[in-house]
């Protein structure tokens, strides 16, 4: 089993809400929002290109005439079965990690 870093887990969850309307702008306008903070295109597209060369995530090319990127298509993302499998192994994990703990309870010393 492969594990997702938190950046690659957060943008499956992104693409897979986002659905039809997973592109490079909508993705990072969604995970800025999620995160209360820019994510550059840089790591943007660094963490796609990971999950894409790990087999979770799909690209294709947006319907003729849907451009934004000076007459190229858009390139759209979905989430493939062994990304939803990804996903679901990081939500146990987390699951399994937060177990029992109800309230985090901080010492400021």
């Amino acid at each position: 089993m492969k594990e997702l870093s938190k950046i690659e887990e957060i943008l499956l969850v992104a693409i897979w809400r986002l659905k039809d309307q997973a592109y490079g702008v909508r993705i990072r306008r969604h995970v800025s929002r999620v995160l209360g903070k820019d994510i550059t295109y840089g790591n943007l597209y660094s963490a796609l290109h990971q999950l894409t060369a790990k087999k979770f995530v799909l690209q294709a090319d947006g319907p003729p005439g849907v451009s934004s990127r000076r007459g190229r298509p858009r390139i759209y993302y979905t989430v493939s079965p062994a990304g939803l499998e990804a996903l679901q192994n990081a939500r146990e994990l987390n699951r399994k990690l937060w177990l029992g703990l109800t309230a985090l309870a901080l010492n400021k010393d």
